[in-house]
Parts: C-alpha cells; sequence; structure tokens
C-alpha cells in the first residue's frame, strides 16, 4: 500500500466510518470532571482492542481512566505518539442545536468538544485504521493515547507519563485548522487585589475609589507584552487578560451599599508567555503596572492563582528543522499542494495544551497540529468535514513517511 501519495491515504479511508466514528465519540457527554468523563475513553479502547493493539487502561485519578493502545513495530523505526484529550468544556448559552448530537450537515459536524478536540482523537484512530486495514506495518511503535483531565492542568498526560509511555516524537492533536503550530504560550494566572479607602458618595472626593483605580488597570494588563522573549515567535505569543472584576465595601467586597465609594476591588485573569520568558518575570512586570494605579491612597498586590493542584507553565516550543515538523510539513504538502503554515500561529499560539507536558516532562520533541479551530469552545461549535478527513490522511501519511 502506497500511503504516502495522498491518492491512496484519501481511498484508504472509508468515509461513512470515519464521520460515524466522530459522531460517535461526540454523543457521549465528557465534559470534565463529570463522573461520565471516561465514557468514550472505555469506547476508544475497545475500538483499538478490535484493531488489535496493545490496550491499556491508565487511572489518572478518582475513577477517571485514559486508554493508550500500542502498535508494536517490527524494529529498527522511529516510534510516534499520538496524544488528544477527550474531556470537554462546560456547555455555554447560544446552542441551536444538540450539543451532543454529533450532527454532520452542510460540510460541517456539530457538538460539544468536536473541535476542543474530538476530532483531532477521532482522526488519529481512524489514521491507524486505515494503516492497518491497507497491510501497511510500522518499523517503530506507534502509540496512541486518549486522555482526560487536560483542562485540570493535564492530568491524564502527567499520568501517561507517569506510567512510563514514551515515543521519539509526538503529534499533539488540539486544533489548529491544520497548520502546524510550533511555539505556544505558556499560562500563569493571577489575582490582583485594590484597596482604597470608602466614603459616601456626597463626600467621594476624600475617597481612594479602589473601583475606578481597577478600571483604569483593566486596560493597561490587557495591553501588555512582557520582556525577555527568545525571538519574534516567543514575543508573539505574549498577552495578557483581565476575566473577572469585582468591587464592593471590605473584602467581602459588599455590593449592598452602591452610595458607598468601593474601597476594595480584585481582578483576576491570566497572562500568556513563550520561550525565553517565565511566570515570576511575567508576575514583576505585572506588579509593575499595577504600582502605576497606586496613587492617592490606593494599595495593590499581585498573587498567581493556583488550584492546589500541579501545574506547569513553561511554553511549548519545537524545532522548525525537527525530523517530526519536517515530517508533518511535508505531508501536508503532498495532502493539499501548498506550504503548511509554521510557527507561533494566532490565535492557536495562545492556547495551552498537553504539548508542554510531553516536551517538557515526556522529554519528547513533538509538534501541535489537529484540525477544528475555528469555531472552537463556542455556541454551535463544529469542525469541517473536509478538515476531519485531511487529518486523517495527514496523521496516516506522517505515520508512514515517520514509522516506515
Amino acid at each position: 500500500m502506497s500511503i504516502l501519495e495522498s491518492g491512496s491515504a484519501a481511498r484508504a479511508i472509508d468515509v461513512d466510518r470515519a464521520l460515524a466514528t466522530v459522531s460517535t465519540m461526540v454523543r457521549q457527554d465528557t465534559r470534565t470532571e463529570t463522573p461520565q468523563e471516561s465514557s468514550v475513553v472505555l469506547w476508544v479502547r475497545d475500538r483499538m482492542d478490535e484493531l488489535g493493539l496493545d490496550t491499556h487502561l491508565v487511572p489518572a485519578g478518582g475513577d477517571r481512566v485514559n486508554a493508550v493502545g500500542i502498535w508494536r513495530g517490527s524494529g529498527g523505526g522511529p516510534s510516534l505518539m499520538f496524544n488528544g484529550h477527550v474531556d470537554t468544556n462546560p456547555v455555554t448559552e447560544g446552542w441551536t442545536r444538540d450539543p451532543w448530537g454529533g450532527d454532520v450537515d452542510g460540510g460541517y459536524i456539530y457538538g460539544l468538544g468536536v473541535s476542543n478536540m474530538k476530532a483531532g482523537c477521532a482522526a488519529y484512530l481512524e489514521a491507524i485504521r486505515a494503516l492497518r486495514e491497507g497491510g501497511w506495518q510500522p518499523s517503530g511503535d506507534v502509540v496512541l493515547t486518549f486522555v482526560v483531565g487536560e483542562l485540570q492542568n493535564g492530568v491524564g498526560t502527567r499520568a501517561v507519563l507517569d506510567a512510563g509511555y514514551r515515543a521519539d516524537h509526538f503529534v499533539n492533536c488540539e486544533p489548529t485548522d491544520l497548520t502546524a503550530l510550533t511555539t505556544h504560550a505558556g499560562a500563569v494566572m493571577f489575582r490582583i487585589e485594590l484597596i482604597g479607602s470608602t466614603r459616601h458618595m456626597s463626600k467621594r472626593e476624600e475617597s481612594a475609589d479602589a473601583l475606578a483605580a481597577a478600571t483604569r488597570l483593566l486596560p493597561l494588563i490587557n495591553e501588555m507584552s512582557f520582556s525577555g522573549a527568545a525571538d519574534r515567535d516567543a514575543q508573539v505569543t505574549n498577552r495578557a487578560h483581565i476575566g473577572s472584576l469585582r468591587a464592593g465595601l471590605g473584602r467581602q467586597l459588599l455590593q449592598t451599599r452602591p452610595p458607598q465609594v468601593a474601597d476594595v476591588a480584585e481582578l483576576q485573569g491570566s497572562a500568556r508567555f513563550g520561550p525565553g520568558q517565565n511566570a515570576e518575570t511575567v508576575l514583576s512586570e505585572l506588579r509593575e503596572v499595577t504600582s502605576r494605579v497606586c496613587v492617592h491612597g490606593i494599595t495593590g498586590t499581585v498573587e498567581e492563582l493556583t488550584d492546589g493542584g500541579p501545574t506547569l507553565d513553561q511554553p511549548f516550543h519545537a524545532d522548525r528543522d525537527s525530523l517530526v515538523v519536517r515530517t508533518v510539513n511535508d505531508a501536508y504538502g503532498l495532502l493539499r499542494g501548498r506550504t503548511q503554515p509554521t510557527g507561533a500561529i494566532q490565535p492557536y499560539c495562545y492556547y495551552g495544551s498537553d504539548a508542554s507536558l510531553l516536551q517538557h516532562v515526556g522529554g519528547m520533541p513533538g509538534i501541535v497540529c489537529g484540525p477544528g479551530g475555528k469555531y472552537n469552545t463556542m455556541p454551535d461549535e463544529r469542525v469541517s468535514v473536509e478538515d476531519y478527513l485531511d487529518a486523517i490522511r495527514l496523521y496516516a501519511m506522517t505515520t508512514a513517511r515517520l514509522c516506515g
């Protein structure tokens, strides 16, 4: 089977079955940290069993489990790991379709988590199915990982790595609209508290208005970039955002006396930074910007926000000349007849992903490339059928070229 040619890759795909796979995955409600989160993991494990892979369930804490399937190579070739998460965000307002319908309509597949990132997970499962059924045999091992808890600092991928699973290269299939993401940001969550002095509105000239100071601070932070970036791609990842602002009386932020000037304000946000930068220097620069509004009786503090669990705030970076990046680039060129966009591609470079764990904890070189992205994490979330099917072809071609 000449899977290296895009036409052969296309013929190897059973389109109806491929669409049924992603629709079935979407129809399972796997919202993160819910009792049913691991349901699709068990379903995928059964599919890998049917394909004859060496399958394993890896505990991820509590009742959560990951699935790992290994296609053993004949020996002598590089190994490749595919990685993706099956947990989804909550449902938001504004949906006009059933979030768990898995509908295929008008050239799109609809559903909660289809972009982030069940289409990517389904694509590498179907890619390996196409290769196996086409009679191709790898030299190096191909490792499929389907994890939970990516939204909790990657607890699923951490568990897979802690269990010892590794490969020579990885492809993380987070949504990038099939661009090759070689740099994405690290992240730090933060909380800012501003303290002032209250007065009744009749004497507000005597007050130190914490709410007014907070409204001056918000645009300053949202416009920030940070020092120390290793290169242009690293600088591109820089962004800070305030997502929550509350103010009122006392640290309880009481809002029952609107005639009084707010003496406490709390802002919470997230900052993104790239290679060459780190959480400590970012927090230091946030403190410097906060100090600009700490005048006329206002004081302020900036602290990192954590949930008490493990964190990894380091950015992801891949060498554009590495074997896995060049292999994905070449496969994309054969498939679509044009150069694959590669680098710190916006907006995907602002995302976090388990690629950071795979690189910094797992010690593996890799790339982030997956279907979806344009309609990611929004009402009527969807992925184009064309991109999903091309992702299957891309992963099949990448596997054949790298592990053959």
